[in-house]
């Protein structure tokens, strides 16, 4: 195979690129100027190469390279290069097709069709032979911060988003390196603020939701604007936001057990494997939500309590928990478990394949050049496939929220004898009570919490995926 051309046509396309790169002239290039570079020349991932690429001893303090620091790096980069080059080139032709894309991928644990390890070479083939040769994979990695094939196969499986999403049950992935240099536990706390700040904004509808959930009937005809005002009217502006903070609290001990969960179900799934296979995930990740549910579920009983509660009724946290424990006992912590379990498997089920059909089907319509949809495609794609997911397990999550609330609200009635009740009195439509402002607050519920994850992954110095 051919290992590249001669020296000095190496200095002279080094030199080149240091140009380029160099936007204030000033005879060095530093992180910002290689961000700003990366994101102009189409490579991805700017921040994962910017705070680990450029950072060899002998830059000075306030960072950046000369032409020769620059040329060294680059020198040192083409080697490795080389070296996964040759072994993702299993047959050893100096190309590297789709079929050796989606073995390198299965190596490693992950299942991915052949159209869409087409997908990824066509991201990188220039010239249209769909295979990718020397100067394709050297100029398409030159300045991205991979070590190992590993290494390649983790971008390659993050930035073309191959792995199913965000999901109420099926936590993130993360790599032995993000395990080894702590980056996980960051993006768990950038999750969580995420969640705390989206929550808090959509508090009232949220409340709103839970209200009608329980209080709406045929008869008195309960609607959005007549729910605010009859919560308003009773506990004023700030009742609005009445169980937000025990719905906030809540995030960091359920993200944590579901992580932890998560991790030791996929070791049993897969033995030591780093990564499973969509449906394995979706295995892994409805028994980690599952797991995270039974510990946690108490709080959500109080939540809704909370959220409920009338002016004065509860003193606190503390005291609604005590109220219940002695007058309900401590069965009434666990009340409406099943159709919250059982919940959990129509949303993950739904959300999954909704998100998975419509990412592919939009790669496959519109997206020629690159196998990266974006963002906002994936926050679309996200934001439809939960909904559908919500609309699937809505009646369950009603019944489960009107059996949180029964001590308080009438008599004791089991899962199966509340559902012939609501059909009886309310018909299907009484199945879907509250669900217009639970669907309102899907869209600011993801761009706030979007946003909001994207400042703290900077603020705590989170590499970007």
């Amino acid at each position: 195979m051919r290992g590249g051309p001669g020296d000095a046509e190496r200095r002279q396309r080094w030199g080149r690129l240091f140009e380029e790169l160099d936007s204030n002239k000033d005879g060095r290039v530093d992180v910002h100027e290689l961000r700003r570079g990366l994101a102009r020349l189409g490579g991805g991932g700017p921040d994962r190469s910017s705070q680990q690429g450029i950072s060899p001893e002998d830059t000075d303090p306030e960072g950046g390279l000369d032409l020769e620091e620059f040329s060294l790096y680059l020198q040192e980069r083409e080697q490795r290069l080389l070296l996964m080059f040759h072994s993702l080139d299993r047959n050893q032709d100096g190309h590297i097709d789709a079929l050796e894309i989606q073995q390198s991928f299965r190596a490693l644990g992950i299942s991915i069709s052949l159209e869409q390890a087409e997908k990824i070479l066509h991201s990188m083939d220039r010239d249209g032979t769909m295979t990718i040769d020397w100067q394709e994979w050297r100029d398409h990695f030159l300045l991205h911060s991979l070590e190992n094939v590993e290494d390649v196969v983790y971008f390659w499986k993050h930035s073309t988003v191959l792995d199913i999403g965000e999901c109420l049950t099926v936590p993130d992935e993360f790599s032995e390196q993000e395990k080894q240099t702590g980056m996980w536990w960051k993006q768990l706390v950038a999750g969580a603020v995420a969640g705390a700040v989206s929550r808090t904004g959509t508090a009232p509808l949220d409340r709103l939701k839970v209200f009608m959930q329980v209080h709406a009937s045929k008869t008195n005809r309960l609607d959005i604007l007549g729910g605010l005002r009859s919560m308003v009217r009773e506990g004023g502006v700030h009742s609005l936001w009445r169980g937000n903070g025990i719905n906030v609290l809540k995030i960091a001990p359920e993200s944590a057990i579901k992580f932890m969960a998560y991790e030791q179900i996929k070791r049993a799934i897969r033995g030591q494997q780093e990564t499973l296979r969509v449906q394995e995930r979706f295995v892994a990740g409805s028994l980690a939500g599952a797991t995270a549910q039974t510990i946690i579920y108490p709080m959500e009983v109080l939540k809704t309590r909370l959220t409920l509660r009338r002016t004065g009724q509860y003193k606190g946290l503390q005291d609604c928990a005590r109220q219940i424990l002695e007058q309900e006992g401590p069965r009434a912590f666990y009340r409406g478990y099943l159709p919250n379990v059982l919940g959990i498997i129509p949303y993950a089920g739904i959300d999954l394949a909704v998100y998975e059909t419509l990412k592919n089907r939009w790669l496959q319509q519109y997206s020629h050049n690159s196998a990266d949809p974006g963002i906002l495609v994936l926050l679309a794609c996200g934001t439809i496939s939960s909904t559908c997911g919500q609309i699937a397990s809505y009646p369950l999550a009603l019944i489960r929220t009107r059996m949180q609330a029964q001590g308080e609200t009438g008599p004791q009635l089991s899962m199966l004898a509340l559902l012939r009740h609501i059909l009886s009195q309310e018909g299907v439509r009484g199945l879907y009570r509250g669900i217009a402002p639970n669907f309102m607050k899907v869209i600011p519920a993801v761009s706030i919490s979007y946003v909001v994850y994207e400042n703290m992954k900077q603020a705590l110095g989170v590499t970007s995926r």
